[in-house]
């Protein structure tokens, strides 16, 4: 099907706005319930021989994966910059994702299918990170540049929503469904694998309009060429960031504090069971919570973004999230944690959205997948320090709080680089 052309610089389309965002939609189905919720939480209990065991493989399988990415995401992006094509790069890595996802239904409990289950979630797991890299390059392509933070926060806005909806479908219709549904065998585990069979679904399903309405400007050329082009200027680009300084400083800072938020997200539910005696049923609630409040700060700060700049809605999160922080780490309550942990996801949103739409408006035309590559990159190459560190000093200190406390070591450190280094 022939792409229709894009809009006018000035005019903002509604029809490709909703087909972008709907991508969010779509692919919020992985990390809702593969990488937080359910499937980790299946495998560390049911799969892997003891949780522990299941925590440390778990652990390596998202290390492994996260080299692949640092590696794919930013040679995929500068060939797909030469080609002038995003959206063959972005099939290819969705259904590469939602067909790994799929398989995911083939981990039965037992612990002999601990290396399908590894195997099958890291290349998920890359071809998610590393196809975000074409989808976000796409912004420009939908929104007019005045409008850029405003379609970015409804995109991750509806990303939200849609982890929250299909995690309640998920919950109420199959892992909580008294009987189970469609014959599925709860003994053998077989409603909460068919959550992955419909988080794949989902996938599919709501990213195709964005194939169908989005457009792009190919260009012709061949594919060596292409490829030997890419790789050339990958190389040349990562030597520019000691030219252009703004943007160095601002990967920097965007690898310290998303690696303290994700952090964060990643520990959130296991600091609330193990400090404050949550139970499941309150984790799960305390998910679907942060998802709302997630997504309504995505979309109010989204219209804030084009009005104040991106760089000062990542400040203001940033700032906020190590001050709510700092009270969850000294608060003894049940009561004073939602209190603090509900406005605490406002700012997740904005963050992230914030750090794409800033992304979008340093990064030049011709360049905009690879220096997303690049920004997926800074994002991930360091995954694993907020996690590795947070584990460490608990087991020195014996404290979840002191563990914890490192989390603000690396939001504080990335507010600080926005602060003097990244300038308005």
């Amino acid at each position: 099907m022939t792409t229709p052309p894009p809009a006018p610089a000035d005019r903002l389309d509604r029809g490709r706005v909703a087909a972008w965002c709907l991508f969010d939609w779509a692919n919020s189905a992985f990390p809702a319930l593969v990488m937080t919720f359910i499937f980790a939480t299946y495998f560390t209990k049911a799969v892997a021989p003891t949780p522990e065991q299941g925590t440390a493989l778990w652990g390596w399988a998202m290390g492994a994966a996260g080299l692949g990415i640092a590696v794919l995401a930013p040679v995929g992006g500068a060939i797909a910059d030469q080609a002038g094509r995003r959206k063959p790069w972005l099939a290819a890595t969705l259904i590469l994702c939602a067909g790994c996802t799929a398989g995911l239904w083939w981990v039965t409990p037992d612990p002999g299918s601990v290396p399908l289950a590894l195997i099958l979630v890291a290349v998920a797991t890359v071809a998610f990170e590393t196809g975000m890299a074409f989808y976000n390059a796409l912004l420009p392509a939908v929104a007019p540049p005045r409008r850029l933070g405003a379609v970015s926060g409804w995109g991750w806005g509806l990303g939200y929503a849609g982890g929250l909806v299909l995690l309640v479908v998920a919950l109420v219709g199959f892992v909580q469904a008294d009987p189970a549904p469609f014959g599925l065998d709860p003994a053998r585990a077989e409603p909460v694998r068919a959550t992955m069979l419909l988080a794949a679904l989902w996938m599919a399903v709501f990213a195709l309009p964005l194939f169908l309405m989005v457009p792009e400007r190919p260009r012709s050329r061949p594919a060596g060429s292409v490829v030997r082009r890419g790789l050339a200027d990958l190389a040349g680009q990562v030597a520019a960031l000691r030219r252009d300084r703004v943007l160095g400083w601002f990967l920097l800072a965007q690898m310290l504090y998303l690696d303290g938020l994700n952090t964060l997200f990643a520990f959130g539910g296991i600091y609330a069971a193990g400090t404050f005696g949550m139970g499941l049923d309150e984790i799960i609630l305390l998910g679907i919570a942060l998802n709302v409040t997630s997504g309504l700060g995505a979309a109010v700060f989204g219209w804030l973004d084009d009005r104040l700049g991106a760089r000062w809605i990542i400040v203001v999160g940033v700032a906020a999230m190590t001050g709510l922080g700092i009270g969850l780490l000294l608060v003894s309550s049940k009561v004073l944690f939602w209190a603090l942990v509900l406005p605490l996801g406002l700012f997740f949103g904005p963050v992230q959205s914030g750090s794409r739409t800033l992304m979008a408006r340093i990064a030049p035309e011709e360049r905009r997948a690879e220096l997303f590559g690049l920004a997926a990159l800074s994002g991930k190459v360091t995954a694993f320090a907020g996690p590795m560190l947070l584990a460490w000093v608990t087991v020195v200190s014996g404290s979840q709080r002191v563990g914890m406390a490192t989390i603000l070591l690396f939001l504080i450190a990335g507010l600080a680089i926005l602060l003097t280094r990244v300038k308005p």
